[in-house]
């Protein structure tokens, strides 16, 4: 009998077709046969005395936070597991994001409040925790949307090819990162870099709140339309709201903050011909930047031992 050789090429092109519809990330130690009759699936439940969670390959096939990993019988379930099988109400996490961003003094504290927040189902699926980069000291910050694949791997806002993109806007007003404060609306990245749910806005919406509320910036440069929307309230398109300023108001300030909707650098790179529109937004901030009498604030020099 002649056996039957892998054919690599067939399976490099299944490959990159999961990689093209979005599967580019692994969140299980072993594959999950998901092409399974139906009718088998409904014989193991059926038979007598049986229990999913007693075959230890069924255990160890189910993706993470599914019931099976999240079972009674598996001895040590994974924190992720048991977060994702015990997901509050709606109420309820937002009262703890609430508390934990409230009780947070500082940018670290933020940190290390999410890193406990467990409110969020993207944290199951994510990497990495993607906080911030740039000064916090910094006057003017820069909000996006959500990290991406490389941000996900390097735990830092804008650093795949949209962040090279963002500093090639930033250097065409005279700016670089040590001079803004650069975060997004979201924490962790969504699968497959979908669009994230209006639950997972919501959930880490107070963390950008107390950001803001802690740094007290003067200017906002919003990217993208998901930022622009959900800060702004408003239910425009980017494409109608960018360019046109507006007031921010947060939750516990007297004062709005002026924050300007305007096209995100992975739009750019997909759109070119719109960089001209965005060029505008730039030249509109930096005329913004000297009204306010902001000078771009660099980093303390670090101490010579």
């Amino acid at each position: 009998m002649v056996s039957e050789q892998p054919d690599n090429a067939a399976a490099l092109a299944a490959l990159q077709w999961l990689i093209d519809a979005g599967a580019d990330e692994a969140i299980g130690a072993l594959p999950c046969d998901r092409t399974a009759l139906p009718e088998k699936k409904a014989a193991k439940r059926s038979a007598p005395g049986s229990q999913q969670a007693a075959d230890p390959s069924a255990a160890m096939a189910a993706p993470p936070g599914s019931p099976a990993a999240a079972s009674p019988s598996s001895p040590n379930p994974s924190p992720r597991g048991r977060a994702a099988a015990n997901l509050a109400s709606a109420s309820e996490t937002q009262a703890d994001a609430q508390r934990l961003a409230m009780a947070a003094g500082s940018v670290e504290d933020i940190r290390a409040a999410l890193e406990e927040f467990e409110g969020c189902p993207l944290k199951a699926t994510a990497t990495n925790l993607c906080l911030y980069d740039g000064n916090p000291e910094a006057r003017m910050m820069i909000i996006g949307e959500a990290p991406g694949a490389q941000e996900d791997r390097q735990g830092k806002p804008f650093v795949g090819p949209a962040g090279q993109m963002l500093d090639r806007m930033l250097a065409a007003i005279g700016l670089d990162r040590s001079q803004v404060y650069i975060t997004n609306l979201l924490y962790w990245r969504p699968p497959g870099n979908r669009n994230p749910t209006p639950a997972e806005i919501a959930a880490c919406l107070p963390f950008l709140e107390r950001q803001i509320e802690l740094l007290s910036p003067r200017l906002l440069l919003l990217t993208g339309g998901m930022s622009a929307k959900t800060l702004l309230n408003r239910s425009e398109g980017i494409l109608r709201l960018r360019g046109r300023w507006d007031d921010y108001r947060h939750p516990r300030r007297d004062q709005p903050i002026p924050a300007l909707p305007t096209l995100h650098p992975a739009y750019l790179l997909r759109q070119p011909a719109q960089k001209r529109e965005a060029w505008r937004d730039l030249l509109s901030f930096a005329e913004a930047m000297e009204r306010e009498g902001l000078e771009p604030v660099k980093p303390a020099p670090a101490e010579s031992s």
